[in-house]
């Protein structure tokens, strides 16, 4: 069975919100729409206080290159234009929206008949899905029209849909699978047409059998898509291990995915395409996980963008009395929220509580030079090494043992028996090795 060539860790599932069906999470009675849901510029707001807005209508457009328009997930009445705080704690600006009723502009098309047919062509659905305000949701949130249109010089040769979902708990892309198979097909089927490539692959980890099997079913009729089962294994959701393991190609140095001929984009992303372009749909509403082991709640819900994260908290019973964080995203790379009462975004994927037992760091002891951590390392580093390197400010020699292709994904630190913070370190290291990369005078 498949899977990436280099290091990677085994952590437990915890997959434990799998057999929960996707819901509708209650409307919130205010949204907080962030202009920053995306990689790049903050989207630049259009609307004025009073204004009546309805659902799926444009609010703030996309103010540069690698930026995305935003839409309204509710329908009201703008309250304010005002700085509120993110999930970290920090300032961002957002549109505040007291929500009045359910009105939908009236172009996106709310049944729920499945449209194979494309109708449109390459140019025309990167333009649409730019409208849309689609980003991918995969965690990284880069706008997707630019993803599909690789710079001059570099060619498409596949598309790889990211199946995988490797993190431990999450299961909001295992639902979209189970119960949205076809339109992740067709989603897939317009991003390969918009990147004017005729193979594609849907890279998917072998402890999620049940989508496999409906996944295979449903590909049938897309001959020029093909599911990959691959051997479970984390981080294999990163895009440079997913292309590794799909189809045996290894990212360059300072590379990026197209170098090999890939684009990476996930199931989430592949639905909100389908939607974008066959139902003239905005990305306003996203999948997230409810879980935890300490939970009694274990939720897969459908969420208006703007929702309170302290609302599903609050809906879903409060936070359990055995939880000491709650985190946005996984356990691996996923952040401790410091701000409870800060809304989704497009790329919301989790409340996920974790106890003290399971978030309280051990006592660091000193380096045995196991050298686990190099094998773990997916990108073939020396951790150890880096985090010496960072620890003492040596830039040049930690940008010269590429320090700068570390993916951040905590492997190194999970498996020292040490109990080393490595990855903090090394992770402090890469954006200065970084910031000083990119002062240099371009050549």
């Amino acid at each position: 069975m498949k899977t990436f060539s280099l290091g990677g860790v085994h952590p437990a599932d915890n997959k434990i919100s799998c057999d929960a069906a996707i819901e509708n999470f209650p409307i919130p009675e205010t949204a907080y729409i962030s202009m920053s849901q995306h990689l790049g510029a903050p989207a630049e707001p259009i609307v004025a206080v009073g204004d009546k807005v309805k659902v799926g209508q444009l609010i703030a457009n996309a103010s540069g290159f690698i930026s995305a328009p935003v839409h309204s997930s509710v329908s009201g009445t703008v309250k304010a234009i005002d700085t509120i705080k993110d999930l970290a704690g920090n300032p961002c600006k957002a549109v505040v929206i007291t929500v009045e009723g359910d009105e939908w502009v009236e172009t996106i098309d709310r049944s729920d008949a499945i449209v194979k047919e494309i109708k449109l062509d390459s140019k025309e659905i990167i333009a649409k899905i730019q409208e849309c305000g689609v980003v991918g949701l995969g965690g990284a949130t880069f706008p997707t029209n630019v993803k599909l249109s690789p710079p001059p010089g570099k060619k498409a040769e596949f598309l790889i849909i990211n199946a995988a979902e490797c993190e431990p708990y999450l299961t909001s892309d295992y639902r979209v699978l189970v119960e949205m198979p076809e339109q992740v097909l067709i989603g897939a089927s317009i991003m390969m047409k918009a990147l004017n490539v005729t193979q594609g692959f849907i890279g998917i980890e072998e402890n999620k059998p049940k989508a496999i099997e409906i996944l295979n079913k449903y590909a049938s009729a897309y001959p020029q898509i093909k599911v990959v089962v691959l051997k479970k294994k984390y981080p294999q959701g990163g895009e440079k291990q997913l292309i590794d393991a799909v189809v045996g190609r290894r990212v360059p140095s300072k590379g990026l995915p197209i170098d090999t001929g890939a684009v990476v984009q996930n199931v989430g992303t592949a639905l909100a395409v389908y939607e974008a372009v066959q139902k003239n749909k905005p990305l306003f509403e996203g999948i997230l996980t409810v879980t935890g082991q300490c939970s009694n709640v274990q939720k897969n819900y459908k969420h208006r963008v703007g929702t309170p994260i302290s609302k599903i908290i609050e809906v879903t019973g409060g936070i359990p009395e055995s939880a000491a964080k709650v985190i946005s995203g996984g356990p691996m790379m996923g952040k401790a929220m410091a701000n409870l009462d800060a809304p989704t975004l497009k790329g919301s994927s989790s409340v996920l509580y974790l106890t003290e037992e399971q978030t309280k760091r051990k006592e660091e002891s000193n380096c045995i030079r196991c050298g686990k951590c190099v094998s773990a390392c997916p990108m073939g580093l020396e951790p150890y090494l880096l985090n010496k390197l960072s620890k003492v400010a040596r830039w040049d020699d930690a940008e010269a043992h590429f320090i700068y292709d570390c993916i951040e994904c905590g492997c190194c630190q999970f498996t020292c028996p040490a109990y080393i913070p490595l990855l903090d370190s090394i992770r402090f290291g890469k954006a200065k090795v970084m910031g000083i990369m990119r002062s240099r005078p371009k050549k």
